[in-house]
């Protein structure tokens, strides 16, 4: 193997890989940074068609053109050059932070809290969402709040706090989530794209019929294979039905899209990247 090949490495650390996070990776991706993606041995990611977690299960997969695939190796620095000679976006089964350093870390886990991200981590910590506060816990913070300041960089300060309420798609907002009514194990009786009218039966639980909650479009399921407690995401209806059609009728359907909300978050990371990166942005103390 050519040498140049074997000593290419991530300038970019991802932590997490759900639907938000494919977005901050295609972004930046898109742009010529090479990203590293660590996720959970067993994902809890719902929109599954559109998040490079997929691949820990599957091995590989194709979101618009980028290609993330399971690294096996994390610390084979040769396996890790063809993935980006290859142009694909390793991604690597890890819950805690790699010991070696990158460039940039960011967290795009949403866990509504700091679970273990500093300022140390990195060069340039990015982190999304409520629970972290720029200049203390990290450089920058990207708003994940729908509104009007969705995918703004906050260079202090900190993202508006968690509401506990979905944002409204469609005119709904908590009827659209689906939430597990218990610990256990799920069967999926439908696939996302589906179709399904309010009251179908859509899974099985522990014994009990699950019901769909409203008519749409299911946009997102959490694996089956997935242990699952009370109260976690696991499912998605959009109850958008006439863009589904639309986006179909275009030959791709919006499932297999990366969503507006994660490309305005993705958005907002490459902006800070590219702050950081220009000189633009110091560190102080």
């Amino acid at each position: 193997m050519p040498p140049e090949v074997a000593a290419i490495q991530p300038d970019v650390l991802v932590r997490g890989g759900g639907d938000l996070a494919t977005g901050i990776v295609w972004r930046l991706s898109r742009a010529g940074f090479r990203v590293l993606v660590t996720e959970l041995a067993e994902p809890l990611t719902v929109r599954r068609t559109v998040s490079v977690s997929s691949a820990v299960r599957s091995g590989v997969i194709t979101i618009e053109g980028m290609t993330a695939r399971l690294l096996t190796s994390p610390n084979d620095h040769e396996e890790l050059g063809r993935f980006y000679a290859n142009d694909e976006i390793p991604v690597v089964v890890s819950e805690a932070l790699p010991s070696n350093r990158y460039p940039v870390v960011v967290d795009a886990r949403l866990s509504k809290r700091n679970l273990d991200t500093r300022l140390s981590d990195a060069d340039f910590v990015v982190a999304l969402g409520p629970g972290f506060d720029a200049g203390d816990d990290c450089d920058a913070v990207i708003e994940t709040m729908r509104g009007h300041r969705l995918g703004r960089v906050l260079w202090s300060g900190s993202a508006f706090p968690n509401t506990g309420v979905p944002g409204e798609v469609g005119g709904q907002s908590g009827q659209r989530v689906l939430r597990a009514p218990g610990d256990g194990q799920i069967e999926w009786l439908v696939e996302i794209g589906d179709s399904v009218q309010v009251d179908q039966a859509i899974a099985m639980f522990e014994g009990r019929v699950i019901a769909a909650p409203l008519t749409g479009v299911v946009r997102g399921l959490i694996h089956p294979d997935t242990p699952i407690r009370a109260g976690l995401k696991i499912g998605d209806i959009d109850p958008r039905t006439d863009l589904f059609e639309r986006s179909r009728s275009h030959g791709v359907s919006d499932v297999h899209l990366i969503s507006d909300k994660a490309l305005a978050v993705g958005g907002g990371v490459l902006e800070a990247v590219m702050t950081w990166k220009s000189g633009r942005f110091t560190r102080h103390g």
